[in-house]
């Protein structure tokens, strides 16, 4: 069965834009803004400022969450 997903409109860097995340990425995505003292729209736009600052192809921002997400989970799993 697929997960629903939850589409929420934040500012970021002065503008407006709308990212679709399945609830399960939003809740993990508040929790780890909450432990770095953030807002979760704070954490999105660092987010967006590194996926931007690539070289090469870049991810969609909703894809960049998503791996940014995994990426903190993997290191803090023992």
């Amino acid at each position: 069965m697929a997960r629903s997903r939850n589409k929420r409109s934040l500012t970021i860097a002065r503008h407006r834009t709308s990212v679709s995340l399945e609830d399960e990425f939003w809740d993990a995505l508040a929790k780890l803004a909450q432990a770095d003292g953030k807002s979760v729209a704070g954490l999105i736009g660092e987010i967006d400022k590194k996926r931007l600052e690539r070289s090469g192809p870049r991810p969609g921002l909703s894809a960049a969450i998503r791996l940014y997400v995994l990426e903190r989970m993997k290191r803090a799993a023992p």
